[in-house]
């Protein structure tokens, strides 16, 4: 009993200040399941993606999902929580709930609510998902300007090649109506500190951030014993999770040993490498993140990633395009919806369903979502399914 998606909804990603968490949960909830041709009386359990650390008062939010439907009522619902990888985590306890054939039918959402935070109130609550311990004062954007740093010590100055990512992101973004950023960027802007462009944590400028967002994507995922009832279906060749240590001053900074790994993993189990991927969906929270990925999947060797991303490699028309939908560079990054977003993304290529974006002949997408400093690493590759 393998897992099978066979809906989705996905909301614009934005600022949205009429809109609560549970308006999001509910709007993409009910798009999903009219999208697979059910009701909530047929979904037999629920998972909900939702970070919060702060964010929000609603702590116990599971149950939100139920009212998006009165056939929803009484129906087992779970919230997951892993950082920035929040929403493949709520993704991957259903699948192995498929798995397990306790559950045949499963509404998985993600969502966050962010923007009425300021961006002090952001930067310390995604920074709860660093180690207290030690990190407790160091915020994200310092977390990988450090491993952008210690990519400059090891290999070369990466901050080119992060520019010319941070325009690749915002120009695919025009072709994504649910992007939250439609705003085409110059390469001189990107690359040199302005007043309107300031460095964040150096080498970081507010061009290599990804967006502070509120939006919400959810998936109907099913077994596939009942494919012949649904009328479209997306499966997964690969899916693997693979979470490192915590603490930074354990890890190798240029390594990325936990996508690395994860990525190596869904390659083997789906018997392809990375020649064999039509397009990627990675995770920029940064785009030295973007940089490191590149070299995680395989595009490059260890240290030449900044070539290949200048030379425009990971374009639309490059070996291998990266982050159609814009990424979390411009699409945006509501935390626990990014990693359902990325799986939606992949499901539209597939089946021709992506609009502009859409890439022509995409047979197989990579999906990697990171949570933490390439903590938790969750690496899917999926493929259009015949009834």
């Amino acid at each position: 009993m393998e897992p099978v998606i066979v809906g989705w909804g996905h909301s614009k990603f934005g600022r949205f200040d009429a809109l609560s968490l549970e308006d999001l949960i509910h709007s993409v909830a009910r798009e999903a399941m009219e999208s697979a041709g059910i009701e909530g009386k047929d979904v037999d359990a629920v998972w909900l993606g939702h970070f919060n650390s702060g964010l929000v008062a609603d702590t116990f939010c599971s149950s939100m999902v139920l009212s998006a439907d009165p056939g929803l009522r009484f129906k087992p619902a779970n919230r997951c929580e892993n950082a920035c990888a929040t929403g493949s985590a709520a993704v991957y306890a259903a699948i192995d709930a498929i798995r397990s054939g306790r559950v045949k039918v499963a509404l998985v959402v993600g969502a966050e609510k962010m923007t009425h935070q300021n961006t002090a109130g952001v930067t310390r609550a995604l920074a709860g998902a660093s180690y207290q311990r030690d990190e407790a004062h160091v915020s994200f954007p310092e977390v990988f300007a450090r491993y952008a740093q210690a990519y400059a010590e090891h290999y070369s100055d990466p901050v080119e090649a992060m520019a010319h990512i941070a325009v690749k992101n915002h120009e695919n973004a025009l072709l994504n109506p649910l992007a939250q950023m439609h705003r085409r960027l110059e390469l001189d802007y990107c690359l040199v500190p302005s007043e309107k462009n300031p460095m964040i944590a150096a080498p970081l400028k507010v061009t290599d951030c990804s967006l502070i967002s509120d939006g919400a994507a959810a998936l109907v995922i099913v077994s596939d014993e009942l494919l012949s009832d649904f009328p479209k279906a997306v499966g997964f060749r690969a899916y693997q999770q693979v979470n490192d240590y915590l603490p930074m001053a354990t890890k190798d900074p240029i390594a990325f040993a936990g996508p690395s790994r994860a990525i190596a993993q869904a390659y083997a189990q789906a018997g392809v490498t990375v020649n064999d991927i039509s397009l990627a969906e990675v995770h920029d929270c940064f785009t030295i993140a973007e940089l490191m990925m590149v070299e995680a999947l395989g595009v490059t060797q260890p240290g030449k990633a900044h070539q290949a991303v200048i030379e425009g490699q990971t374009r639309r028309d490059g070996k291998l395009p990266i982050n159609l939908s814009g990424g979390l560079k411009s699409k945006g990054h509501p935390v626990g919806a990014t990693g359902v977003s990325m799986l939606v993304t992949a499901a539209r290529q597939l089946l021709g369903e992506a609009g502009d974006m859409q890439l022509p002949g995409a047979s197989l997408v990579l999906t990697a979502n990171m949570g933490g400093d390439a903590v938790a690493s969750y690496v899917s590759i999926l493929e259009a399914v015949k009834n």
